[in-house]
Formats: structure tokens, sequence, C-alpha cells
């Protein structure tokens, strides 16, 4: 089905969408989500933190200009629509509050479209001298953390011992908290924390963001029996879930569908699609096994043409050929029912492009990502190969557009994926997005 304009693409999503990475992260789905975002009512988030770096570029009076969202929710740049994190995430109010207060420098004002779930945990400073000093401490078998605190954060959500934005609401009882979790932190980790400083901090920052803190649970119910679309933001990548990725080498949150579900109360049956974004070719940032990396000169062209840099650390992203194993186990995880495939016109000038169809192991043939990190790093990839291309694609507004070459690869993920790939990214901006 070809998808012609905005409404004939949200009839086909319906209600409920969830936007899932099907990779490692990184691979673009702030673009998706923000096109999206126009013609959805809700854009939810409902895992993850400050470690997401979300970034949209917008051309506006003819300059482009870039946004980069860690806390809040790509929608805010549409107006009028309403914009949720969720319990399932983890919020830095330090962080929160500059990108609010960044995004009112450029006459955006989110606070009238923000909403703050009443049950999502809050990352404090301390969590951050945390994560780094655990970090340290794994010497050379560091898992490659953001050092933003999510892990620490949710350590604490999960021992049943951390503080919710509802205890924002009753500032006696969370000064009491926050107190009894600071001094016993810095026992346990030799750190120094200011804590009346702390305290008179949300103090003050309670007093801007109280409005902005709901039982989100009751609003998207009641939102939902209105009839109103939700478009729910995955964060990271299905291979960095904290059950279904490469752990240890994964986030500390549920990143496939079912996070959506536990991460913002939304039923299972309520959800009824779930678009995975997967990048033409792969990358991953910090440690962990990576079957298709190019350590050569065609890693670094991936590398410098798809400008892989990560969005929160800066670091450079390793990169290597789309691994159709990796994508497919997304695919099963998530109940993934449509493809958007981002970054094709980096692939632009490779004579030859390579496709990771299966793997080895051990002289047997598998078709899933092994559990065991010494097995999945030592398999051998099976590829096959595909003629490249050197036209320029990033003009191309129809599939038949693409160059030969460049279409036959879609169709050969396609086959390979069997799921439709109905949304082919060809640059960085909202517009240079092909739909079918």
């Amino acid at each position: 089905m070809s998808i012609r304009n905005a409404e004939e693409l949200t009839r086909k999503l319906g209600q409920v969408v969830y936007v899932a990475g099907a990779q490692w992260g990184d691979e673009g789905k702030g673009k998706l989500v923000d096109i999206l975002s126009q013609k959805y009512d809700i854009i939810a988030r409902a895992a993850g933190g400050a470690n997401a770096g979300h970034t949209i570029c917008v051309n506006k009076n003819g300059k482009s200009e870039k946004f980069i969202f860690h806390q809040l929710p790509s929608g805010v740049l549409h107006e009028g629509k309403i914009c949720i994190i969720g319990n399932g995430c983890v919020i830095h109010i330090a962080t929160l509050l500059d990108e609010i207060h960044q995004l009112r420098e450029k006459g955006i004002d989110v606070m009238r479209q923000l909403m703050i779930s009443d049950r999502a945990h809050i990352i404090f400073d301390y969590h951050k001298e945390i994560d780094e000093i655990q970090e340290d401490r794994k010497g050379d078998k560091k898992v490659g953390t953001t050092k933003r605190g999510i892990g620490p954060a949710y350590t604490d959500k999960i021992s049943r011992s951390g503080i919710r934005m509802a205890d924002l609401l009753d500032f006696d009882g969370f000064a009491a908290k926050f107190r009894a979790n600071a001094e016993r932190k810095m026992k346990l980790f030799g750190i120094k924390i200011d804590i009346e400083k702390q305290i008179n901090f949300y103090k003050d920052a309670v007093e801007l963001i109280q409005p902005l803190i709901i039982n989100t649970i009751e609003y998207l119910e009641k939102a939902y029996k209105e009839g109103k679309t939700i478009l729910v933001e995955g964060a990271q990548g299905s291979h960095l879930d904290i059950d279904f990725g490469t752990y240890p080498y994964v986030t500390s949150s549920s990143t496939t569908s079912g996070g959506a579900c536990t991460g913002l109360g939304i039923a299972p049956s309520k959800i009824s699609s779930v678009v995975g974004i997967a990048k033409a070719y792969t990358t991953r940032v910090g440690a962990g096994p990576f079957p298709t990396e190019l350590g050569d000169i065609e890693g670094t062209m991936l590398r410098d043409k798809g400008a892989e840099f990560g969005a929160t650390t800066g670091r450079p992203r390793r990169c290597g050929w789309f691994d159709a194993v990796v994508v497919k186990n997304a695919i099963t995880i998530s109940g993934i029912n449509s493809i958007n495939l981002t970054k094709l016109d980096v692939l632009t000038g490779f004579q030859n492009i390579k496709i990771a169809v299966g793997y080895k192991l051990d002289g047997e043939n598998i078709s899933f990502v092994p559990a065991l990190l010494n097995e999945f790093e030592r398999v051998e990839v099976k590829y096959i190969d595909m003629p490249g291309w050197t036209e320029d694609i990033s003009d191309a507004k129809k599939f038949m557009n693409l160059p030969k070459n460049a279409r036959n690869y879609v169709l050969k993920l396609e086959e390979i994926l069997e799921v439709p790939v109905n949304f082919i990214g060809v640059g960085v901006h909202r517009n240079e997005m092909i739909y079918r």
C-alpha cells in the first residue's frame, strides 16, 4: 500500500503506534517521531532517561536548525501536541529544566503541553557520580555507560529505595527520603553530597514543575477511550534491552514494545502497530559484540558520511554492515510490522554493499542472537553482496526516484526481513523521507 499523505499514514498505522529501535540504538527514531507527531494527538516516552539523545533537524526560513532532546519527547516541536514522560522513565530534573529553558529561548513554550507521570523515578546527581565510580571500577570490562546516572537510578527503583515524582508533591516527605538516601550513598561510595543545597534546589524546582506531575495512566486511558491517537517514542534499541539485549552491554530498561506497556500503563491489546527503525547499515556505541563491525576504511567512511558520533556523549560510533539477524530478532521480540530504513543516502558511493543474512556457530548455522557473549563474539557471519550506487539520492521523493541498485537493496532487505519497508530516510531533514 502506498502512503500518499499524512492522513493515510495515520489510518494505516492505527490509534496507538510504538516506534522501536531495531538495532543498538541511534537508528534515527527521533526523525520519524517528529514526522508522525504532526498527525498524532499524544506523544509519549515510556522508558530511559537523559542517556537517549534524539536528534531532529528542521528547516526554518531556509536555515537548518538542529534540536537534540535527552529528556523531552520529540513531539514538543509541534504546537498543541500533548507530550508525556511516562512512569517507566527516569528523570534528571536539572536536565529537564535546561531543555525547557533552551526551547523557551527559541520561542517554544512546552509547559502547556508537557505531562510527567507521578510514578516516574528521579535521577539525582549522586546517581551520576555513582555511575561513573562503578564504570571506572570495571577497568577493561566497562559497559560503555553514558554516566548519566541511569543504571543507579533504576537500581534504586528495583531495590525499592527510589524516589518518585509524586514524592515532590509531599515535600517534607521528599526531603526526608532524599536525606536518608544521600547519607546512605555517602557511606557506601565515599562521595560528598551537599544535602541541604540539593533539597533547596528541588524545593525551587517543584514550584515550576508541580503542575506537570499527574496520573498519566488515567490520562492516557481517558484519551484512548475518546479516540485520541497516541505515538509512543522508544528509547535506545531492541538489542540494548535489559532482558533481550547483549547483556551486560545493555541499558537498564525495557526498550522493546513490551516496555511501552509497562512504561505507560497501556495494555498490549491497544497497540495497533510497531514501526521498527533500522539504519541501512549498523552502528553501536560502547562495548559489546558487533559481528558485522568494519574496522577498516569502509567503517571510517560510514562513520564520517553518517556523522556517527553520539548525540549524548559525542563518542564515535562503531560502524558495520546491515545485520539482518539482529533486526529479525528485534522484529520477533517487538512484533514489528513496518520498517523505517534510515540513512540510505550514507551508502551512496560504496561500490559493493554487504548484508549479513545468517551466522555460523561452531560449524552450525544459526538464525538467532546467542545469549552467551563468548558465543556471539565468535560467530562467523554469512554475507550476501549487493551492487552499490553513486547517484545522489537526497532529493528523491518517491521510491522509483531512487537508482535501480538502491531500490534493489531496499527490496532485498524487505525480502530477508519479511516485513515491509514503508519509510526510507534519504537525508537528515523532515522532508527527506520516502513513503511507500
